[in-house]
């Protein structure tokens, strides 16, 4: 290990205890229980800390060295805790960025009386802070990133529902942007409820669908290629006027594709096509 951290080990060998109080002076006031939980966090991380640098592990290397995953875990169960606790990345810093003053003052207080070792012993420790809190910063970022994800793909899911609309005839309304993701969430869901109820019959309603270009377009020839594959047949509805134009100006072939203006309509359709006969009492 570097002389530059002999003075930081020995730091937290013989005042793990008075660093931990000072490091909680330096956060913002919070309730009892949060506190603890924070007095906790930061003991087992200056434990970590300590057996690292003890083993002899190079801070240089502190992004990728074995020696250090300890405390590269340990900081990313903070980070995962926190961010599910809906609190911010910044503050999540900010909890290991203010453990360089108490840490400071230990240097100080052993190095004192030499001071070329003392600036560079407070540049390795400050590095290595910086360190830490980056780690918390880039974990919690991935953390936010996955949840956000996650989120996107459960709307995704409640705004392509696979509804049941009669005996052998499903209905997928779709509601906004139509892109690869969601194209292939929706053939995936619609497909395996095809399989479930035995449906002979599927309509696509695109009236939520803003737009339509060659890209939208292909994504629903595949569905309906994936449905027939399956021995069903399907329906496209929500043929607005500006979307027929659309079609027509890109030169989009629909040949074979059953389409209606209106979900009646194409509800109206696949009762025929699935043999059923609706009277009205007089």
């Amino acid at each position: 290990m570097k002389n530059d951290y002999a003075a930081l080990l020995g730091a937290l060998r013989e005042e793990d205890e008075p660093i931990v109080d000072e490091w909680m002076a330096e956060l913002p006031a919070t309730d009892v229980g949060t506190r603890r939980a924070n007095q906790a966090e930061a003991s087992e991380l200056l434990r970590k800390l300590r057996e690292s640098l003890q083993a002899g592990a190079d801070p240089q290397g502190f992004e990728s060295a074995a020696d250090w995953a300890s405390v590269r875990d340990l900081l990313a169960d903070l980070s995962r805790s926190r961010a599910a606790q809906g609190q911010s990345a910044g503050a999540t810093s900010v909890f290991v960025l203010a453990l360089k003053k108490p840490l400071f003052a230990s240097l100080q207080r052993r190095l004192g009386a030499q001071p070329e070792a003392l600036g560079p012993a407070l540049w390795s420790l400050s590095t290595l802070v910086d360190k830490l809190a980056q780690h918390t910063v880039s974990i919690f970022q991935q953390v936010r990133e996955d949840i956000i994800r996650r989120q996107q793909e459960e709307l995704l899911e409640l705004s392509t529902p696979v509804v049941k609309l009669w005996e052998g005839v499903l209905a997928v309304p779709m509601i906004g942007v139509l892109d690869s993701s969601r194209t292939q969430m929706v053939m995936e869901a619609l497909l395996t409820r095809i399989v479930e109820t035995g449906s002979e019959l599927a309509i696509i309603d695109i009236t939520g669908v803003p737009t339509v270009d060659t890209l939208v377009a292909q994504h629903l020839l595949k569905t309906v290629t994936a449905i027939r594959l399956m021995g069903a047949d399907c329906i496209i509805s929500g043929i607005r006027p500006q979307i027929a134009q659309t079609i027509v100006h890109l030169g989009i072939d629909l040949q074979g594709v059953s389409t209606k203006a209106t979900l009646a309509d194409a509800l109206s359709l696949a009762l025929q096509k699935t043999g059923w006969r609706i009277t009205r009492d007089k």
